[in-house]
């Protein structure tokens, strides 16, 4: 008996200038730079000695790996958010695949592993050859997240704080982030929501943590779509623009900027990897990971590959 599809579409209302702070730091604010008339891209030293081997097969829908971490200068840790971010030029519809890091899968070259294993052997590179092999999605390009950035920028966006309402205490150790979060409806800053949506030692573990990530960005873009944050733009893009690295193309960037800036763009929608009820919990070498059922990696590629190309 075949499983009910269980995508979470998560409808919101029309997508604010800086969408994504996620997808977010490399189509909203590239976007806006690129839309804006001021086409100089930012490489370091670590970009230029990596190879993106991204597909270039000219298509409608565009598939940008997103990855996030706290990595400082050539250091290289593990992916502590990986997603995809689709936008479609014909239908103008943007959706976010988030991919849960214990995912347990084949590395090419590596074996198995956590799938954010793949950043720290092999960057950007890797992940992508990862993702497409167990997956089947092809990947065209990438923007790297520096977390280091996120607290400046939610402190630029909403300097009142953005409004949370934690169900019980958070304490992260100095290891996370050495905050800690009561119980209860409180307006977070930079530091503290990044421990909110980062903050995974509880028994939802990665799962409240993607949900967390999701709440997040949606408060911010409401907060990106009001007047007094579009004023704020030049200096949030100062903040931000160094903190994302991106192969993404000029051409993209333009479409995808030009038509968030225009307000053309339509509802987000999401998927969560792994589906719920194709995995089992357990622990090998690597620690407790997140394998996937029989026959259940084979339904999480099909649906995911659905997902994004259905119009």
């Amino acid at each position: 008996m075949k499983r009910t599809v269980r995508r979470k579409r998560i409808k919101k209302r029309r997508v604010g200038l800086l969408l994504i702070v996620a997808l977010l730091l490399a189509f909203g604010i590239k976007g806006y730079i690129f839309a804006n008339g001021k086409p100089s891209l930012h490489k370091t030293s670590a970009e230029e000695e990596t190879e993106f081997n991204g597909s270039d097969e000219q298509v409608d829908n565009t598939n940008v790996l997103i990855l996030g971490s706290d990595a400082r200068g050539d250091e290289r840790a593990r992916a502590d958010t990986i997603m995809i971010a689709n936008y479609s030029s014909n239908t103008k519809e943007p959706k976010i695949v988030s991919i849960m890091r214990d995912t347990y899968v084949h590395i090419p070259e590596h074996g198995y592993n956590k799938i954010n294993a793949a950043y720290a052997f092999g960057g950007a590179e890797l992940m992508r050859q990862t993702i497409e092999e167990n997956f089947g999605i092809p990947i065209h390009s990438y923007a790297e997240v520096n977390f280091n950035s996120f607290e400046e920028i939610v402190d630029a966006v909403a300097p009142d704080g953005i409004e949370v309402t934690p169900t019980y205490e958070m304490t992260q150790d100095k290891k996370s982030l050495g905050v800690q979060l009561t119980e209860g409806t409180q307006k977070l800053h930079g530091k503290e929501l990044l421990a909110y949506s980062r903050f995974r030692h509880d028994g939802n573990g990665d799962y409240g943590r993607v949900e967390r990530q999701q709440e997040v960005f949606g408060k911010l873009k409401e907060e990106v779509s009001s007047f007094s944050t579009i004023t704020k733009l030049p200096k949030i893009v100062r903040i931000a623009y160094n903190s994302v690295d991106t192969n993404v193309p000029y051409r993209t960037l333009l479409s995808v900027g030009t038509d968030v800036v225009r307000g053309k763009t339509k509802d987000v929608e999401t998927m969560r990897l792994p589906m719920d009820d194709t995995y089992h919990n357990t622990r090998y070498d690597v620690g407790a990971v997140l394998e996937f059922d029989e026959g259940g990696l084979e339904e999480n590629a099909a649906e995911v590959q659905a997902f994004l190309e259905e119009s």
